[in-house]
């Protein structure tokens, strides 16, 4: 692989003007004549010209029919070819770590998993990843020039600065992981290392396009519970890229209170809601999701004891819907007080424990959220559920490296020497 391929810096696809046609084009379904492009860009009709012609040479527009207004020449349509680049999102979870192929408009066209390797050997584990990365491009049958860069999620803490993951609580192992520098060796692609709340929170931003909420909180239910934070549609990331660790939020934990081994009862919301906390109190209340055997600190025993609480809210079990309901009553607790510090109005539910309760949960902290006694705001606040799915980081990772490759950046008018 040529040397440029290589490190943390994406591929710049030549500059603002690029970039700006490109996002107009990405952002039009139905595809843009030149005149309606240089209309909404603010470009000229020449320089439109220049650039649709390089970006149609470089494959990622096409001229796709011709259109009628008015007595003027027919219109020459271009739309975004999404199958002329790919990016790649991992998502690493204590029990897995997720891989998805985005194409151009943000499309999963393939996934993987493998189990989540213990970082006492980082080699190991970078091999491990590479491995996956590679197979997952080469299985879609997708030439690794046109993998624009692999986007990573993981939980924090991060040092974003060095590309390391520095000591996650639910990753013990995982310790000064030197992830991104590693990674993009070992694959040739360059990569970007993120918190997973925070690429969820990109993710959902990018995908809507130009119906993506300005201000919005993304409550984000894994092993941790977290809160990406999108203000002014820019990501909020804090000084160290390690904004969102919202578990120690203090909440009125109601009927999740006062488990057997007294965890959570300080109030926090990230012991209350805690997976693994949860499948316990299941089975203090006789709801038995694991056939007897304690999950104790096997993250994917934890995942498959989640399969079975859906399946108990899918058949009605009152306790697992009771359970599910309280788990979203006090995340929508929580989400209360991001919504009243920020005075947003758009709250989206999501992360891998999510979908398989949201039946049940999100009614629940819907109604928490607009009903509480609390709320300051007096405008309409809107509960959804994200539609990515469990793979919500992964693809929001991925969405990363789509977003620092195609979206115009102000900075890229700086004259560069």
């Amino acid at each position: 692989m040529a040397e440029h391929r290589r490190g943390a810096n994406l591929p710049s696809i030549g500059g603002f003007n690029r970039t700006v046609v490109l996002d107009a084009v990405r952002r039009s379904p139905d595809g843009l004549s030149r005149v309606e492009l240089a209309g909404r860009t603010g470009l000229s009709a020449q320089t439109v010209s220049n650039v649709t012609r390089f970006l149609i040479e470089a494959g990622m527009i096409v001229e796709s029919g011709t259109v009628v207004s008015g007595r003027g020449k027919p219109r020459t349509i271009l739309r975004l070819e999404a199958g002329s680049r790919f990016a790649v999102g991992v998502h690493v979870d204590p029990a897995v770590v997720t891989y998805v192929l985005l194409d151009l408009a943000g499309t999963v066209v393939a996934s993987s998993t493998t189990s989540t390797p213990m970082a006492d050997d980082p080699d190991q584990v970078i091999r491990t990843m590479a491995s996956a990365i590679d197979g997952l491009v080469t299985d879609a049958e997708v030439d690794q020039d046109a993998v624009l860069g692999v986007g990573i999620a993981s939980p924090g803490p991060i040092d974003v600065d060095a590309g390391i993951v520095v000591d996650p609580p639910f990753l013990p192992r995982w310790r000064g992981v030197p992830l991104r520098d590693a990674l993009a060796e070992a694959t040739g692609h360059p990569v970007l290392l993120e918190k997973d709340v925070t690429a969820a929170a990109v993710g959902e931003m990018f995908l809507a396009g130009e119906s993506s909420a300005r201000n919005f909180a993304f409550v984000y239910f894994g092993t941790g519970f977290g809160v990406g934070l999108v203000v002014d549609h820019e990501p909020v990331r804090g000084t160290g890229a390690n904004a969102g660790d919202a578990g120690h939020l203090m909440v009125d934990q109601g009927a999740l209170a006062g488990t057997p081994d007294g965890n959570g009862d300080r109030g926090e919301i990230g012991a209350a809601v805690a997976p693994e906390r949860l499948v316990r109190l299941a089975a203090s209340q006789g709801l038995d999701l694991t056939g007897g055997v304690p999950v104790g600190d096997d993250a994917g025993a934890v995942d498959r004891a989640w399969d079975a609480l859906e399946t108990a809210i899918d058949a009605g079990d009152p306790t697992a819907t009771a359970l599910a309901a309280e788990a979203g009553t006090v995340m929508g607790r929580a989400a209360v007080v991001i919504v009243n510090l920020l005075d947003i109005d758009r709250v989206v539910f999501g992360g891998p424990f999510w979908s398989r309760i949201a039946s049940v949960a999100l009614p629940a902290a819907r109604q928490a959220i607009t009903g509480s006694p609390i709320l300051v705001p007096k405008h309409p606040v809107t509960v959804v559920e994200t539609d990515r799915g469990a793979d919500v980081a992964a693809v929001g990772a991925a969405c990363l490296v789509l977003d620092a490759a195609l979206s115009p950046r102000a900075s890229a008018l700086l004259i560069r020497r």
